[in-house]
């Protein structure tokens, strides 16, 4: 998965944040767009992606 956000967004600041408890949230400036814990599930194949590039349009 981050080669696929750093394939999407090669000069993007992307910051990747080990953790554990299976947590994954991703932000984009200080906007949380995705998050493991609260949908219960893995994101799809491109999902996180897509969620950057409509966060980024707002």
């Amino acid at each position: 998965m981050a080669a696929e956000i750093r394939g999407a967004f090669p000069h993007a600041e992307i910051k990747f944040i080990e953790s554990s408890g299976g947590v994954f949230e991703v932000e984009v400036d200080g906007k949380r767009v995705f998050s493991k814990k609260a949908l219960r599930r893995h994101a799809a194949a491109g999902e996180i992606v897509r969620l950057i590039k409509e966060s980024a349009a707002r």
